[in-house]
């Protein structure tokens, strides 16, 4: 990564874009890419795409998504605490403690997830819930909190931000899926400054609420209609402490790229990216997902007719958490396996299994 894409980078892990409130992130995400892209489009509910060669007929697209995890204010009590409720897959065994961002129109106010001390709770442990996690904004009564402008459907978000470990990884919050946003930016400016002339549409996608069931990538799917689509996401690295291999795959940060066998995952299309692998010295992983990937390639695979669809994951630790942690080779090594991938697709290539 040069300067330009780790200021980008940076940039855009550390702005808030919580599921449904996605904008502030889209608008980094979109300015960084209108370079490299002919046009661009954005939805009624916030994903965006930048498009090259906008009048082709072939369409191809990758993708990632915009949003993160955060919280819902629910209730907030007479003393001015507020208890909330997950907006996406938050975790609510890791909030005690974390500091946070509560979005107002006013700005952001910051508050506190608070827990009793370890000296009264020797004889009951009790167990975070989100019956007993609430957050502490410094307020004395209901009124007080209503004045900062604060109310139920309040949306928070953990505070912390990204850095980087041991000159290997990158850590923080929100890199499942920004990360993927930053790689696909990564791979049109990559073909842009390359001069790649792509004989199809490229469509470069960052959908929206895909942390409460795929909605923004089946809502773009429907508008674009591709015939190819390239998704990544992440996926566990199973090798830290409390991974089960048997049930969830033996997946490493640091070893590449994992590619994925499933029933949504078009087989033409994943073999072509393995071959393209192989003949680019990319290291990669393999992976299976029952039924379905639980990403936004089911959303394409089987929208309108069916896309031929298959999904490129970046191993992460600790996903859900606020110390998200992906190895820096594997980001460069996604980069590179989707950028030699799209440069190989042909013009109307089919990707049918028989005639």
């Amino acid at each position: 990564m040069d300067k330009k894409s780790t200021d980008f980078l940076y940039k855009y892990l550390n702005n808030a874009a919580p599921t449904g409130f996605e904008q502030e992130g889209q608008k980094i995400w979109l300015d960084y890419i209108k370079p490299y892209v002919d046009d661009y489009e954005v939805d009624t509910y916030g994903s965006v795409f930048g498009v090259v060669n906008p009048e082709a007929k072939y369409k191809v697209v990758i993708e990632a998504h915009a949003d993160e995890i955060s919280w819902f204010v629910n209730y907030i009590t007479d003393k001015g605490y507020i208890y909330v409720v997950r907006n996406g897959g938050s975790d609510h065994q890791i909030a005690p403690s974390m500091r946070v961002n509560l979005h107002t129109k006013a700005g952001v106010v910051k508050g506190v997830f608070g827990w009793p001390a370890i000296h009264v709770r020797k004889d009951k442990e009790d167990n975070p819930t989100l019956k007993n996690i609430c957050i502490d904004v410094g307020a004395e009564s209901k009124e007080e909190v209503e004045k900062m402008g604060i109310h139920v459907g309040t949306v928070a978000t953990f505070q912390d931000e990204l850095f980087e470990m041991n000159k290997k990884y990158l850590v923080g919050r929100a890199l499942d899926n920004r990360m993927g946003g930053f790689m696909i930016a990564e791979v049109v400016r990559r073909l842009s400054e390359k001069k790649v002339k792509l004989p199809f549409g490229l469509y470069v996608v960052n959908s929206v609420q895909e942390e409460i069931g795929l909605r923004g990538a089946e809502m773009i799917s429907r508008r674009i209609k591709p015939n190819v689509a390239i998704v990544t996401d992440v996926t566990h690295d199973t090798q830290s402490p409390m991974y089960d291999k048997i049930t969830s795959g033996d997946m490493t940060a640091g070893k590449g790229p994992a590619v994925t066998y499933g029933p949504a995952v078009q087989n033409n299309l994943r073999d072509m990216i393995l071959e393209v692998a192989e003949k680019n010295k990319i290291p990669y992983q393999r992976m299976a997902a029952s039924r379905t990937t639980g990403t936004d390639t089911d959303a394409f695979a089987y929208s309108d007719i069916g896309v031929a669809s298959a999904l490129i994951s970046l191993p992460l630790k600790y996903m859900h958490t606020t110390v998200e942690t992906v190895h820096k080779e594997d980001v460069e090594n996604v980069i590179k396996l989707i950028y030699e991938t799209v440069a190989q697709i042909k013009d109307g290539q089919d990707f049918t299994y028989f005639k």
